[in-house]
């Protein structure tokens, strides 16, 4: 495939009505912008970072029509290498506009035939995508996402109140979009649900709890995993260096004896070694959060579940100047 540049990706979401508050804040972060099928970006991640991306077409060729794409596609050479053109059914057609399963494999045939190389549909070297989005067709190399968080589900230490391992991947792509030379601190990190999925991403961060039986669970959830993280027994009160980003899940009263002189402490302490904090709660705290010496900047809403007993608030802060 030479002479081809993409410039662009297109990106495919799937998300639950009660997730929809917390995908559209994380895609805010990553990308500056919110939908709930389809986004463009000249911003290239790997889909498997979010919980919510299906995959990502690296965008070759757009047009106002199928017949417009497949004309294009003659472009593309693949020499030894086999290939597999599919319909994307995420998409903003609307119901009555809906493409029938028929149809589908009539435009993956249509486009397919046009392109040298061999066609493969197992297993493929290339897998290709076309979908219509806003009025056109966009085609190119779709590459799918792992959905890595679902293999960390299941860990050596765990407990009812902790994150869900899908909240916790999202809560670090809000707090980090971009981990180059960011530098990022869990201080009460509990069992480590945030390290494991911030350290399965390449991000760079480390832990820290008072409670060492808490740091003694991350450390080997962490280890579960075969990656390497730093862990410590120590009291936010106590950190010390500055970092870029600080996550912190507040303790909860309705489950552990935190009051509301331990939590401010703890947001005090976050805005002195982070110039930007995400919080998680399940209480109003942003007199707290002002009071602190923070702005807040973007939230959502992060349900358990339709049925949860209760639901965390994502909390975007950064520091104010003059505290």
């Amino acid at each position: 495939m030479k002479n081809l540049k993409p410039t662009e990706y297109l990106y495919a979401y799937t998300m639950g009505l009660e997730e929809r508050s917390l995908c559209h804040l994380e895609q805010r972060a990553l990308f500056k912008q919110e939908s709930d099928n389809l986004l463009i970006s000249d911003r290239k991640i790997d889909p498997s970072r979010s919980p919510f991306i299906k995959g990502r077409l690296t965008i070759l060729f757009s047009g106002d029509s199928v017949d417009d794409i497949a004309h294009q596609v003659h472009q593309i050479k693949l020499e030894e290498q086999t290939f597999k053109v599919f319909y994307i059914k995420i998409n903003d057609l609307p119901i009555e506009r809906k493409i029938e399963f028929d149809d589908q494999r009539m435009i993956e045939k249509k486009v397919g035939w046009n392109i040298t190389g061999k066609a493969k549909m197992r297993n493929p070297d290339v897998l290709f995508g076309i979908v219509p989005f806003k009025g056109r067709w966009y085609f190119g190399i779709f590459t799918e996402s792992e959905s890595m968080w679902l293999k960390h589900i299941k860990k050596p230490h765990e407990y009812s109140t902790a994150l869900s391992t899908r909240l916790a991947r999202a809560v670090v792509n809000i707090a980090v979009p971009d981990p180059v030379d960011i530098n990022v601190i869990d201080p009460c990190c509990g069992i480590g649900t945030v390290l494991v999925e911030a350290l399965s991403m390449g991000i760079p961060i480390i832990g820290a709890d008072r409670n060492p039986l808490a740091v003694k669970g991350a450390r080997e959830n962490i280890a579960y995993f075969d990656m390497e993280g730093e862990v410590a027994v120590k009291d936010i009160a106590e950190q010390e260096g500055h970092f870029d980003v600080a996550i912190i899940d507040m303790p909860y009263n309705l489950f552990s004896p935190a009051t509301a002189e331990e939590q401010y402490t703890i947001i005090k302490n976050a805005r002195r070694i982070a110039d930007r904090v995400v919080i998680l709660t399940i209480e109003d705290m942003d007199d707290m959060i002002r009071k602190a010496g923070f702005k807040i900047i973007d939230r959502c809403a992060a349900d358990k579940g339709l049925k949860a007993l209760f639901s965390r608030q994502v909390v975007v802060c950064e520091s104010m100047s003059g505290y």
